[in-house]
């Protein structure tokens, strides 16, 4: 006989198009009985209705809305699942204890213990997400590593930039699918300009971890994994996240108490799992290891035989186990930025489901033959290893759709890379390779390739094959000339050849018609073609860095063009075509020769940011004042002098840059921009602020830096919102003092005043709440006042280049500083050698320490003093340190010693002083006062015991 633990589940309805997926009941628990006798409550439906089949021995009752019952005999071998129906809603939940081996390993659906039709029992046929086609338009950064993390929110980015979204709503009518897989959420497409951030395409992790179906046919996300921080054994789901909870041993006592599918563990200190009980573990499919100092994956791996994904990247792991290779059911392995040297040579064919692997970050040399065993491999990472060279074996991997091998040291291509027919992406920067062997035009899937930083001197005209590629990099290479041919690849949409030495581009580059993005930055280009001007949706057109004299005005024809970039070539003239493009945002001319704005410039109504630094402009043109919508604008380095007064129709005005100019005055007209929230007027010969800057009511910060102020400009103190203020003065008039009034800031959280004379930081300075970072290097700073202690969001201190001779003890209770320099000042307390470290903890230690000494030191000059002084020269140390005489308030004579009585008033002394003075100040006080009256015999012990406790290091 069987005893069911029977729940009622209420499930309501479902509605929607999942209301019409298939469901199967899970399958009971084995059970050898021919027959059932169960009684059943009658439905609010026909008790006889065809609808509702009961399923083996596991439905032991079902409730429902009715009080009579019906008895039914249920034969096992009749009832083979029940199928969910709207006519009887009311099924119970029956516990399942063990599935059976075929369902167990079915990927057609996810396991759910809820109420709910879609999670009471049911498993739903839920697509694979590998199996979904998306746009190729709404691909993330291509360097991303392809895992599927929801335990991990803030992967490392890759420093490769990535381009701007390239028009969704086209792309979609467009129909631009993937052909079997969705790498839409794997592969996502990057934007390679390596110039604009740093370029370097490493990644964290792919995000770690591929969007997962969960059972309810959601999907497992980095925001899902955040709010899933706490775990509550009451929770009725299957994911349990462990993140940073200073775990040691692996969680056997919740999988005891709870049925585990997805575990993340990342971010502990486990390595191993030894107590774990294979009937638990048995249900695991995803597992997140990283970040555990594992130096090396447990043996104990082989007991998940239903792991799907696993992610163990971020550790110490130096070989892959064959323990692990005994995971049959694995899907997606992610091993990024650990100490591997060599896969395994033998056995990968285990691994036959496997489609993602990524092994980026590691110490690959070499990459065996028993890799191309893994033939549903889709998607590997093979990115900053040392590999030098392109192994055979990745070129027959038959469902290989995504390659990453970027920052290798590959000199070329095998012939054998034209077998990757389904291969769509390969990225393939930062390496060694000095040409491409023809057979890798033979691929004629492939969307995007990324080739940037390499040394290729040339690239053949077969690149025409490439009828389907859509992104191309080339920056950073050896390229004289870009083939003709490239005009037959239409659907390009993305092409960067920037920091090569091209001199001009294909005449026929006008058939592209799908180029959205065009980079071409450092070069040898003297011109820019008029067949630009033809490319209908392009929308970024970026050329800095080249010898462009003039832009044709057919640039016009351009409609769809959002950002133009033109910084560093030799243009003299404004380009008036640019005037008439209606979409223009972003308009960049750093460093060229312009010295007039065209009144055309007033068309230009879309426009945000402007950019016009290091040019030859003699005054703020008026017709800059008609750009209403302008929120960015740069004219630094020219030779302005004045502002116009019709500035203040630049209501959107955020961020001025002003810096570099000829500004004697500070301009009032400014003061009219009343959402002006960044103002950088540095490097002028400014000498004074008027009070109207008090006008500014949203500024937030402001760059007065290397001026000619013959004072600190009081004025400034007026802005109570002002968070970021520099008044550093390197090439400017120096600052001899700060004013008491610094303290309205009370929003300020960066403040420099570095490259000064200011000999003293302001007693009240502790009321400057919010202060973050303080830069007063090259200073003439002697002290830091008490209130300094009183900063306690302090992160960020350089007091470089100073007169410091002493820290204040209390520095320890700055818990929030991260970052302190104080090297190049006389400091004696603590020693520059403690100091070099630039170590609070270490510092702190040493002035606490040497506290503790100072104060032992002060304890035995008392009782030196106690011991040795006469009562007359007592009464006239009494007076010199103001210590009042407690005698005459007694009215018999005091009968204690003498050497007592002196010895307590100094601690009385030392008491009402020790909030004012340190240990040290103290004793120095004591000393001048003992010199004055003439206490030589006195003086020489203190001094012997001195120069004893000089010679005891701390």
């Amino acid at each position: 006989a069987i005893i069911a633990d029977i729940r009622c589940a209420h499930a309501p309805a479902p509605v929607g198009p999942g209301a019409q997926r298939r469901r199967h009941f899970l399958p009971p628990p084995t059970a050898t009985l021919a027959a059932l006798n169960i009684v059943l409550p009658s439905c609010s439906q026909p008790a006889a209705s065809s609808v509702c089949t009961l399923s083996h021995a596991a439905l032991a009752a079902a409730q429902c809305a009715s009080s009579h019952t019906v008895e039914a005999t249920v034969d096992v071998a009749f009832c083979d699942k029940v199928l969910w129906s709207p006519e009887c809603p009311h099924l119970s939940e029956i516990p399942v204890n063990k599935m059976s081996e075929d369902e167990n390993n079915s990927e057609t659906g996810r396991v759910t213990r809820s109420g709910s039709p879609e999670e009471s029992g049911f498993i739903e046929e839920t697509p694979d997400p590998l199996n979904e086609a998306s746009p190729y338009s709404e691909r993330r950064d291509s360097s991303h590593i392809y895992e599927i993390n929801p335990s991990k929110g803030g992967t490392e980015q890759s420093a490769a930039s990535s381009p701007n979204q390239l028009n969704r709503d086209e792309e979609k009518n467009k129909n631009i699918l993937f052909s079997d897989a969705n790498i839409a959420d794997v592969t996502p497409l990057s934007k390679p300009e390596m110039s604009r951030n740093s370029v370097s395409s490493e990644t964290k992790a792919m995000e770690d971890y591929q969007n997962v179906g969960f059972p309810s046919g959601e999907k497992v996300s980095p925001q899902t994994s955040k709010n899933q921080k706490e775990f509550d054994l009451e929770a009725d789901n299957f994911a349990v996240n462990l993140e940073a909870k200073g775990l040691q041993e692996f969680p056997v006592d919740i999988l005891k108490v709870k049925y585990v599918k997805y575990l993340y563990l990342d971010k502990n200190q486990i390595k191993t799992f030894q107590g774990a009980d294979p009937g638990d573990v048995l249900g695991l499919e995803i597992l997140s290891l990283q970040e555990n100092g594992l130096p090396s994956i447990p043996m104990e791996i082989q007991l998940l035989h239903n792991l799907r994904i696993l992610n163990a990247s971020y550790n110490q792991i130096s070989c892959i186990p064959k323990e692990l290779l005994q995971l049959r059911n694995m899907t997606q392995l992610f091993l990024n930025s650990n100490l591997i040297e060599d896969l395994p040579a033998a056995g990968l064919e285990s691994l036959r489901n496997l489609e993602i692997l990524s092994l980026g970050k590691n110490m690959l040399t070499h990459i065996p033959e028993s890799l191309s065993s893994l033939k549903n491999l889709q998607i590997l990472n093979l990115e900053y290893n040392q590999l030098t060279i392109f192994s055979k074996s990745l070129c027959f991997l038959p469902k290989l759709v995504s390659l990453n091998l970027t920052g290798n040291m590959i000199g070329s291509l095998p012939k054998e890379v034209r077998e990757l027919k389904n291969l769509e992406t390969l990225l393939m920067d930062h390496n060694k390779l000095t040409f491409l062997s023809v057979e890798i035009f033979q691929l004629p899937k492939i969307k995007e390739l990324q080739l940037a930083d390499n040394k290729l001197e040339a690239i053949s005209n077969k690149i025409e094959n490439f009828r389907q590629l859509r992104l191309l990099n080339l920056d950073k290479n050896l390229l004289k000339n870009i083939p003709k041919k490239i005009s037959h690849c239409l659907l390009l949409e993305y092409l960067s050849l920037s920091d090569n030495n091209i001199e001009e581009l294909p005449r026929k580059i006008h058939r592209l018609k799908n180029l959205r993005q065009l980079h071409v930055n450092r070069n040898k280009m003297i011109k820019m073609a008029e067949e630009i001007s033809h490319l209908n949706n392009i929308n970024s057109l970026e050329f800095s860095g080249n010898q462009i004299t003039h832009i044709p005005i057919e640039i016009k024809n351009c409609k769809k063009i959002t950002r133009v970039e033109l910084n560093y070539n030799n243009i003299m003239y404004f380009p008036v075509g640019l005037c008439a493009l209606p979409a223009l945002d972003y308009l960049s001319f750093n460093g060229n020769y312009i010295s007039e704005i065209p009144v055309d410039i007033s068309f230009s109504k879309e426009l945000l940011h402007l950019e016009l630094n290091r040019n030859k402009l003699p005054m703020f043109s008026e017709h800059l004042c008609s750009l209403t919508n302008l929120e960015y604008l740069d004219l630094g380095k020219n030779q302005i002098k004045i502002i116009p007064p019709c500035i203040s129709a630049m209501v959107s005005l955020h961020v001025l840059i002003l810096s570099g100019n000829k500004f004697e005055i500070f301009p009032e007209e400014l003061c009219a921009l009343k959402n002006l929230q960044v103002l950088d007027i540095s490097e002028n010969h400014l000498q004074k602020i008027p009070s109207d800057i008090s006008k500014l009511k949203g500024i937030q910060k402001l760059n007065f830096s290397s001026n000619q102020f013959t004072h600190f400009p009081v004025e400034v103190c007026q802005l109570q919102t002002l968070e970021e203020l520099n008044m550093s003065q390197a090439s400017g008039k120096k600052l001899t003092r700060l004013p008491e009034e610094l303290s309205n800031m009370i929003q300020l959280k960066t403040l420099d005043i570095s490259n000064n004379a200011i000999k003293e930081i302001p007693r009240n300075i502790g009321e400057l709440r919010s202060l973050v970072s303080l830069h007063a290097n090259n200073n003439q700073i002697s002290s830091l006042p008490p209130s300094f202690l009183s900063l306690k969001v302090l992160q960020h201190l350089d007091l470089r280049g100073n007169n410091l001779t002493a820290l204040p003890s209390a520095i320890y209770s700055l818990f929030s500083l991260k970052e302190i320099n104080f090297d190049d000042n006389p400091l004696w307390r603590p020693p520059m050698e403690i100091c070099k470290g630039k170590q609070l903890h270490t510092i702190a230690r040493y002035l606490q320490r040497a506290d503790e000494r100072d104060e032992k030191i002060l304890e035995k000059i008392f009782n030196i003093v106690a011991n040795n002084v006469t009562e007359i020269n007592f009464e006239f140390l009494q007076q010199k340190l103001n210590i009042t005489s407690s005698e005459n308030s007694f009215p018999v004579k005091n009968t204690t010693p003498l050497n007592e009585r002196i010895y307590h008033a100094l601690i009385k002394w030392k008491a009402d002083k020790s909030l004012l003075l340190t240990a040290t100040a103290l004793r120095d006080q004591l000393v001048r006062a003992l010199n004055m009256i003439g206490a030589y015999d006195i003086m020489d012990k203190i001094t012997a015991l001195n120069l004893y406790t000089s010679a005891i290091k701390i």
